[in-house]
């Protein structure tokens, strides 16, 4: 990324409806510039154009971070299974007190609870688990530093 991409995923961050002729009268180029430096950012990985929905606004009033201690050789595994359930945003294999950290999103406490019991908890490889519940969201941004 060069500094006109910066530019241009700068106003996304801002603005992820803005258009592409818009983008353009900010950073000063053309659209066509825009459309095709886009294009490369999406087609080449870089960035990721996406709706984030606030989950308490749906409905969703129980979230937590869960650290997850795993039998070391299944550490992988472990992590890809949680990929595939529904209820978890994020999955990251981490070093320091835990092995893997799953954020998720649930409708209830009691939803919560299930999810623990009936999913989490059976994944081959898991030992132990922590749950830390949100209790206030304090920011609410996927900003990177470019």
């Amino acid at each position: 990324m060069d500094l006109l991409d910066g530019k241009i995923v700068e106003v996304l961050r801002r603005d992820g409806r803005a258009s592409n002729a818009g983008i353009a009268r900010e950073v000063g180029v053309s659209e066509g510039t825009v459309r095709r430096r886009l294009k490369r950012l999406v087609d080449d990985e870089l960035i990721q154009v996406i709706a984030l929905p606030d989950p308490s606004k749906m409905g969703y009033e129980s979230q937590a971070l869960i650290g997850v201690h795993v039998d070391p050789d299944k550490i992988d595994l472990v992590a890809n299974g949680l990929e595939e359930l529904e209820e978890v945003s994020w999955v990251a294999v981490t070093t320091g007190s835990f092995d893997v950290f799953v954020w998720v999103t649930l409708p209830s406490s009691e939803a919560l609870g299930v999810f623990l019991r009936t999913k989490l908890g059976v994944v081959p490889g898991v030992r132990r688990t922590e749950t830390f519940v949100n209790l206030a969201l304090r920011k609410r941004s996927h900003t990177v530093l470019a």
